[in-house]
């Protein structure tokens, strides 16, 4: 009789590693890249933890486009540059100020962007009939892992949300049905922040486990 083979179960070390990753991961901006290029090797390793990433029926709904070319990326600079005008005059007085002090991209720095897609599937997908947002976020827990995966090889990853999503698909060429879900930017840095940027220059606070736990259900 054919033995089955034994489960993978973790030791505490390799948990700690983990969590280790999990606290180091950061947003890193275009003033902290630079311009060495990633090894194919790594790049291959980034889309491979992308794919292990869960997925609601096992869908699987992702594609990824490797931008290289700066003039690609400079027509999707453009775009931000757009779009974080308008950003600015969503924010009034001292936060408006910070707001345009902020270096919220690294299009043109990093070596490697990734424009991460949702291919819906034509019919009903196990797990997303009643939430039909299921298979976006199974593109999130891709980006996810590509991040914390990229964090693991030294290498930064800035996700830059300041977009107009059409505009990338036009400058891209994606098909109709393609939504864009991630911009993304690989590099190496110059350095890893300890705590968030944005914590860092007092944007927001970080929350406490306290605050956003709910036991059982909420009180009204």
């Amino acid at each position: 009789m054919k033995e089955e083979p034994q489960q993978r179960l973790f030791t505490k070390e390799e948990q700690e590693l983990l969590e280790e990753i999990l606290m180091h991961r950061r947003d890193v901006r275009g003033n902290h890249f630079l311009n060495t290029p990633i090894p194919q090797q790594a790049v291959d390793t980034i889309l491979q933890a992308a794919l292990e990433a869960p997925s609601v029926g096992f869908s699987q709904p992702w594609e990824f486009v490797l931008i290289r070319d700066q003039k690609t990326k400079q027509a999707v600079k453009e775009t931000f540059s757009e779009e974080t005008a308008y950003a600015a005059t969503q924010f009034t007085d001292q936060k408006q100020k910070e707001y345009i002090k902020l270096k919220l991209e690294g299009i043109l720095e990093s070596p490697l962007n990734i424009a991460v897609f949702y291919t819906p599937k034509d019919g009903p997908v196990l797990g997303q009939t009643s939430m039909p947002d299921m298979g976006k976020y199974s593109v999130v827990c891709a980006i996810q892992n590509m991040w914390l995966m990229a964090r693991s090889l030294n290498i930064g990853m800035g996700w830059v949300s300041i977009l107009d999503p059409q505009k990338v698909k036009q400058v891209l060429k994606a098909p109709e049905k393609n939504e864009l879900i991630g911009y993304l930017c690989f590099g190496y840095t110059d350095m890893f922040y300890n705590q968030p940027e944005l914590e860092l220059k007092k944007w927001d606070r970080k929350k406490l486990q306290k605050e956003v736990v709910v036991q059982e259900k909420y009180r009204v």
